[in-house]
């Protein structure tokens, strides 16, 4: 049996790590360089998202082609064995993220985790609103990555969301027609939007319970069920993200970001990372830095 080649980035094997988390090319000056056929590999970190804006070819996942229809986008998760054939009047971009900087883990119990572990090639109706959207959002990361402007991250990351979100909905809307999200669904979108406004509060799972009109137990079933989490976990992993987020991306010092995200005491902040990520912040900041190539 063939072995397929684990790549580091698009194209590539060269047996480094990743030197950020997010890096963006267009298709034509990668898939050129090999006579417009990308063969079959996978990434063993890295999420990518393809935007095809004109050309044609087929999407190879598993050995099984799948026909592109400009404008799509394709989603590839890790671990898959995928290749691409393209026409030489291809165009677009391809966009490769570290897993760990995703909103949802691929494979997760959530909605958008199960819809980022499978494969998907997803056509743009450019006449609908939220696909017209996508393909702006998505160009706009490719024109973004390229700036060097201040601001990049925060919006590399915002348009990153906002075109995958958007994405999924186009993705399932197709697969499932008009149906609409179960109950459970509905608690687990208004929760996460609460979090959002809430976790530099510190407030406890009762309290987002409570706001849901639910018992703090049920809360807890809910969450578990949609993401294996328990609703501590979930509420924690928020504030621990955003603490990573702040070292990596911001010239914060360890008690400015303390003080920001709720903690009247830098040092119960200290304990709290080390007690998640077994480092105290300066270390993590400084070994991520080193490892991002910063």
């Amino acid at each position: 049996m063939k072995t397929v080649p684990t790549y580091e980035l698009y194209g590539e094997n060269t047996g480094r790590k990743p030197d950020f988390w997010l890096h963006c090319e267009t298709i034509p000056s990668r898939s050129s360089l090999h006579h417009w056929e990308i063969r079959a590999h996978r990434h063993e970190s890295f999420f990518q998202i393809l935007y095809i804006d004109a050309g044609s070819g087929d999407a190879v996942f598993d050995g099984t082609p799948h026909p592109i229809t400009p404008p799509a986008v394709i989603t590839v998760p890790p671990r898959l064995n995928h290749g691409f054939r393209f026409s030489r009047d291809i165009d677009g971009f391809v966009i490769t993220v570290l897993i760990s900087h995703l909103k949802a883990s691929p494979g997760d119990r959530s909605r958008l985790g199960t819809w980022l572990a499978e494969p998907h090639l997803t056509l743009l109706d450019t006449q609908n609103e939220d696909a017209a959207y996508v393909a702006k959002t998505l160009k706009r990361l490719g024109e973004e990555f390229a700036s060097h402007r201040n601001g990049r991250n925060d919006l590399l990351d915002a348009y990153l969301t906002s075109a995958l979100l958007l994405t999924a909905r186009i993705a399932q809307k197709a697969d499932e027609g008009s149906t609409l999200s179960d109950e459970n669904e509905r608690r687990m979108e208004m929760l996460q939007g609460l979090i959002q406004r809430h976790f530099r509060s510190h407030k406890p799972a009762a309290f987002y319970a409570e706001s849901l009109g639910i018992s703090p137990a049920h809360l807890s079933r809910i969450v578990r069920s949609k993401t294996g989490r328990g609703a501590h976990e979930l509420i924690t992993r928020k504030l621990l993200d955003e603490a990573k987020r702040e070292l990596v991306f911001t010239f914060a010092t360890v008690q400015e970001i303390s003080y920001r995200l709720g903690f009247a005491d830098p040092a119960y902040f200290s304990r709290f990372f080390i007690k998640q990520t077994g480092q105290t912040p300066r270390t993590w900041r400084l070994e991520e830095r080193v490892r991002l190539g910063m």
